[in-house]
């Protein structure tokens, strides 16, 4: 497998950073915030299972919870693809940095990664707003 490229997609919180992991780590909260993941997680065991649009059912494993902020997730489609996901909550300042790595699967086009990036910040944004209210 060549190495694919990747994009970070950032921003800042202004809430204490343990506050926001503690929020954005739980799959119960995603419906919230994470629109791209899916929009009925359930638990299944040490897994999530979820209703993924288009793609069909996805199941989803998080990293088990940690003093680090890790939000990493491994998706898998019906069809057997799965995709790791980096996710990351830091502190910085006072606040939180949150941070997704995106890496660019392979067959997608310029139009589609840009998209999938829009999606992430539209997500992280959705985010901030809950944990700055």
């Amino acid at each position: 497998m060549t190495v694919m490229p990747a994009r970070v997609i950032h921003l800042s919180i202004e809430r204490n950073w343990r506050d926001v992991y503690a929020f954005a780590r739980r799959p119960e909260n995603m419906a919230s915030w994470a629109s791209g993941l899916a929009a009925d997680l359930r638990a299944e065991g040490e897994d999530w299972i979820g209703d993924g649009g288009p793609v069909g059912t996805i199941r989803v494993h998080f990293a088990p919870d940690n003093d680090f902020g890790v939000i990493d997730h491994r998706v898998t489609l019906e069809n057997g693809m799965s995709m790791d996901n980096a996710l990351r909550i830091i502190p910085n300042g006072d606040g939180a940095e949150v941070l997704f790595t995106l890496l660019r699967q392979p067959g997608t086009d310029d139009a589609a990664h840009e998209a999938d990036a829009a999606h992430v910040l539209k997500d992280l944004q959705s985010l901030r707003a809950i944990m700055e209210r």
